[in-house]
């Protein structure tokens, strides 16, 4: 269970001089970045692009193309930042790293590459070497990670995001940050090179444990919006009209004022682009299961889940809806287009 408030962090014109672009003394830091998909590549590049000349970044990916890519666009960028080198695997990325920062798509790769960089051991420091897993998993999971990185001699702070692959690409990305009190300090101006803020909600694991309950809230509110836009449609509304309405009124959330599911009501919402881009079915199917996973453990109901997670499921299985954004359930219920 979460203590405490959430202390919010914005990056200052300051942070930025202050460790960027100081002409004090201090310690170069080697960073390692495992995880280059759609998110970690824009992350990577932004920390790279505010980190010092003298620090240096080494990248992994499974997929070479994507870590060869980015290399040389970091390379190649006239704005400067920190020495880019490529790593043959996630063991030799973070072989010399102070920092290693992870972001995979499921608990079975975390664990996979967390074992695998952990097994030749972590050299000695004057301070920890410091792991920040971005991934969004469930928080046992996250856990059993961390217990082997304190085994190791290191320390890990889990840091899942929310702003999806626009927000990355901006630096605009806000971070659930589960980690004690004491690494706090040294975590938030890392973090705030690939963001805008920090929310620190608790010990290790109340980073997930934030977002899970987030975006199992915003599951819901999702088809809630997508079946009541329907229902209000069919009875002959204008679909405009009947979103003015919610969204000045009780019913107002997320998905009915910025996502509205309903082509044309929001013209930058996926739904006026044919459902194109913003946060994938596949990955709001897979938040609901992991939701369930740790309510599950908590002893916590989740009534609805069940039934949620059928729609998502069987909305993902039609051509139409897959690969498209979540708000494509309204599509899957027949909605009017």
């Amino acid at each position: 269970m979460m203590k405490g408030t959430i202390r919010i962090t914005r990056l200052g014109s300051k942070l930025a001089a202050r460790r960027g672009f100081s002409t004090t003394s201090r310690q170069l830091d080697n960073y390692a970045f495992i995880g280059l998909g759609q998110m970690g590549f824009q992350m990577a590049r932004n920390l790279q692009s505010k980190l010092s000349p003298n620090d240096r970044v080494r990248l992994f990916d499974i997929n070479t193309a994507a870590a060869e890519q980015l290399a040389h666009e970091m390379k190649t960028s006239q704005a400067g930042g920190a020495a880019v080198e490529l790593a043959k695997s996630a063991a030799d990325a973070a072989k010399e790293s102070d920092v290693t920062i992870t972001c995979l798509p499921e608990p079975q790769h975390v664990r996979s590459a967390y074992t695998e960089l952990l097994s030749p051991g972590l050299p000695a420091r004057p301070r920890p070497s410091l792991f920040i897993d971005c991934s969004t998993i469930d928080p046992s999971s996250s856990r059993e990670v961390a217990a082997l990185v304190e085994q190791a001699g290191g320390v890990f702070v889990d840091a899942p995001m929310s702003g999806g692959v626009v927000g990355a690409t901006a630096g605009t990305l806000t971070f659930m940050l589960g980690a004690p009190d004491s690494l706090v300090s040294r975590v938030e101006p890392i973090l705030l090179r690939m963001g805008r803020r920090v929310l620190h909600c608790g010990a290790q694991g109340a980073g997930l444990s934030a977002k899970l309950a987030n975006n199992y809230l915003l599951a819901i509110n999702n088809i809630a919006t997508a079946e009541a836009m329907n229902l209000g449609v069919k009875w002959g509304l204008d679909p405009k009209v009947l979103a003015g309405v919610i969204n000045v009124s009780t019913g107002k959330c997320w998905p009915s004022e910025v996502n509205n599911p309903v082509p044309g009501v929001v013209e930058t919402a996926p739904a006026s682009r044919d459902y194109k881009g913003g946060f994938g079915i596949g990955l709001m199917k897979k938040d609901l299961k992991l939701a369930m996973i740790a309510a599950q453990e908590a002893g916590a109901r989740l009534e609805l889940a069940p039934k949620a997670k059928d729609v998502y499921e069987d909305a993902e299985e039609e051509e139409q809806c897959r690969g498209r954004d979540f708000s494509v359930v309204y599509r899957y219920l027949g909605g009017q287009e």
